[in-house]
Formats: C-alpha cells, sequence, structure tokens
C-alpha cells in the first residue's frame, strides 16, 4: 500500500500511555515545527525502538525529526505541497541539491527526487486526530510523478483522501506525496512527531545531519 499509493496508516502502534509518556518528555513548540529533535536523548531513544523500525526496508535509518503541535494559540493550515528538505552536516556544492538553507542553525537543502523517492516519514500521533483536528490531507499515489514545481502542484490535487488517526496510531507516507492540511478547529493538541528515515548515504560527499537506528538484532 505504500508503494502503490504513497501513504498507510498503522493502527495502535504504541498505547497511549507510552504517547502520554513521550509527550511528557519533548520539548514545549513554540512555533509551528520544531526540527532538531534528534539533539534530545529521550527522541533519539524513541526513534531506535524497534517497532518503528518494523514499519521500514530493514536498511532504514532515521534522518531528522519534527513536532508539530497545533492548538488555539498555535495553529496553521498548509496548501499543497511536497516534502523536499533534508537535513546535512554541512553544505556541499552537489548535482540536484538546491534551496540552501539554514534552520535552527542546521545546513538544508532541498534534495533530487532520486534521494526522496527512498525515504519515508512516519507520523506519529500523540494525540488523537479528527476531523476538526487539521488532519493530514493526502492525494493517492502522487509521488510517483516525481518533483512537482508549484505551477504544478494544482494540477494533481483532485480526489484527495483525509488522514485520521488515533493517539499511538503511526502514519507512513512518502515525502513527494502531495499532502496538505487545514488549521484545527479545536482547543485540544493535536501533537505529532515526524521522523524522516532514509535508505542510502547521500551522493558527492554529502552526509545526513543525524543518522539513527535500531539495536542490532531489535527488529520487531
Amino acid at each position: 500500500m505504500l508503494a502503490t499509493r504513497g501513504f498507510e496508516l498503522f493502527v495502535a502502534v504504541f498505547s497511549r500511555e507510552e504517547m502520554d509518556e513521550l509527550a511528557d518528555e519533548l520539548p514545549a513548540v513554540d512555533r509551528a515545527g520544531e526540527r532538531s529533535l534528534l539533539d534530545d536523548e529521550p527522541v533519539r531513544n524513541f526513534a531506535r525502538d524497534p517497532r518503528l523500525h518494523a514499519l521500514l526496508e530493514p536498511s532504514s535509518f532515521v534522518v531528522r525529526a519534527l513536532l508539530f503541535d497545533k492548538t488555539a494559540q498555535s495553529n496553521w493550515g498548509l496548501r499543497w505541497h511536497q516534502d523536499l528538505s533534508i537535513a546535512v552536516r554541512e553544505r556541499a556544492e552537489a548535482p540536484g541539491f538546491s534551496g540552501w538553507t539554514v534552520k535552527a542553525g542546521v545546513a538544508h537543502a532541498q534534495a533530487p527526487a532520486s534521494v526522496l523517492e527512498r525515504m519515508v516519514s512516519l507520523r506519529i500521533h500523540l494525540d488523537d486526530c479528527g476531523a476538526d483536528a487539521g488532519p493530514l490531507r493526502v492525494i493517492p499515489g502522487s509521488h510517483r510523478l516525481g518533483r512537482l514545481d508549484g505551477d504544478a502542484l494544482d494540477d494533481h490535487t483532485r480526489g484527495e483522501q483525509v488522514c485520521l488517526a488515533k493517539k499511538g496510531d503511526v502514519l507512513a507516507f512518502k515525502p513527494l506525496l502531495l499532502h496538505a492540511s487545514a488549521a484545527s478547529s479545536t482547543a485540544a493538541h493535536r501533537r505529532v512527531l515526524q521522523l524522516e528515515c532514509a535508505q542510502d548515504e547521500l551522493p558527492s560527499g554529502l552526509q545526513w545531519r543525524w543518522r539513527i537506528t535500531a539495536p542490532a538484532g531489535a527488529r520487531a
């Protein structure tokens, strides 16, 4: 399903109690997304959990963690887009990499399709995410279109599916999948920890900023 549709929901991967414990260990988010969470020991430890790596290809490792928390005080919507940016140790000129920026002191670049096609993002739901909580909306199969420029995005935004989830569910999706979300209309938290995962080293001397693997022999 992930290969053909570009997304797949895994139900009750974690208990509600485990999600509450993890949420208590995470830093407060003072903007739309916190991007350097793999520097925090609780997140690094969680990123090694065999239950997560069981959802991935055996050679996969976690390369970035982001925390999103929609609340009444911090709320937003996102237009249709693809996730193109990756975090690297330092900038280096490499074919196909563009749009270099520095976010929270970490170098980021937009990666070529050949890299993004081999990646998967895992959205771990720390709260229930119903229709009023700004859930992810996706266009099934759109990850097979490759990288799209801004003018081409709107040509492929028909047939959307809304991805509702419960606390403890994990939504896996391909970065090139067209996705969007509306602002939340509830005062409750809608926290999502997103782990971005790769299978390969980067080309042309570039290195992933983070590289977290499951303990040897610990895959579920």
